[in-house]
């Protein structure tokens, strides 16, 4: 009866530059927070038997899934999910898609997890592409970017369930009420922007089931300027790394000024505790990894430096998930848009 009320995930334990040794190590903290996951390790068992012998844990809420192979970043995704069915990738999506976990997280080869998500999860019936989705702190709190790497020539209507995805998500997972859906834009005006831009505003002013706020500048991401921040992968994946490059060096001339003289060392102890908090706030990897929205499961993919934290956070971000069946409130959203679109035609 335990297990039924858990949130079951699979985690890949080979995948990204620290595995397995911050996959398992993750792991394990999730289930010393959580009483509520189980989580299901996939890669070799006598390896992982080993990674786990250093911790304390509940052996209940672990479980190890034998799985030889590994997919690398140099292979071709599609053909590496096609020929290692015994991959520790395709192995946990295919505990999601049969029903014995309720999400996946893995650091390992992005094109692989987009890949299998689509050929091995599949989508919900109706979803056009599957974003990804990451959390990205703000002033405010936390922004999700959908899409920033799934969808590099999307198309209008693409972006429209983005919104609608994005929407369910935040408000559903991170409980913002009416989450403020804005598209990425080089200018505030309606008439400005690229011509997918111009495509799809009208589309999103029309949406009657999104809080649509119109567009929203780059510098206004930072600061909060909307919860959903529509774009296309080309553009997300630009603001994401941007995003990421301008934090490190920001807080490395922050650390560097404050080790400059005696006097700024001083302050640097005073305001430390301070500033620690700040730092945490805009650290990325508390937030857990980005979703990848429309599958017929969960699928979370994190940094490929990932580090037990992001891990544990990205295990821990999946109870929620499931709880709040994101999935069957995407699926009736779907479903209701394509009632309206035939009433429409009648």
């Amino acid at each position: 009866m335990e297990n039924e009320r858990m949130t079951r995930v699979a985690v890949d334990a080979m995948g990204g530059d620290n595995a397995p040794t911050e996959l398992v190590k993750g792991a394990v903290e999730a289930i010393n927070k959580s009483g509520k996951v189980k989580v299901l390790l996939t890669g070799p068992e006598e390896v992982l038997q080993k990674e786990l012998s250093r911790y304390r844990y509940n052996s209940e809420q672990l479980e190890i899934v034998p799985a030889s192979e590994m997919i690398t970043n140099d292979e071709s995704p599609v053909s590496a999910i096609r020929r290692k069915k015994d991959s520790s990738i395709v192995v946990g999506q295919k505990l999601v898609r049969e029903g014995q976990a309720d999400a996946f997280v893995s650091a390992g080869s992005t094109g692989a997890v987009l890949v299998g998500g689509q050929l091995v999860v599949g989508r919900i019936k109706g979803v056009e592409r599957t974003p990804l989705a990451p959390l990205i702190p703000t002033a405010n709190g936390v922004s999700l970017l959908i899409d920033c790497g799934a969808n590099v020539d999307a198309r209008s209507s693409h972006l429209v369930q983005f919104a609608k995805m994005g929407s369910i998500y935040m408000e559903h997972v991170i409980g913002i009420s009416k989450p403020r859906v804005g598209i990425v834009n080089v200018g505030a005006e309606e008439e400005k922007g690229n011509a997918l831009v111009k495509e799809t505003f009208p589309l999103l002013k029309e949406c009657g089931d999104i809080n649509f706020m119109g567009s929203i500048e780059a510098r206004e991401i930072p600061f909060g300027g909307a919860d959903v921040i529509v774009c296309e992968a080309f553009v997300g994946n630009v603001i994401l790394k941007l995003y990421e490059g301008t934090a490190g060096a920001l807080v490395g001339q922050i650390k560097k000024g404050m080790m400059s003289n005696l006097r700024s060392k001083i302050g640097a102890l005073l305001v430390k505790p301070a500033l620690k908090e700040t730092f945490r706030g805009m650290d990325a990897s508390e937030y857990g990894g980005a979703p990848m929205l429309g599958l017929n499961g969960l699928v979370v993919k994190t940094h490929g430096n990932a580090k037990s934290k992001e891990v544990c956070n990205s295990i821990l971000q999946c109870i929620t998930f499931h709880e709040q069946n994101v999935m069957k409130k995407i699926k009736e959203s779907l479903a209701e848009e394509s009632r309206n679109e035939k009433k429409e035609e009648e």
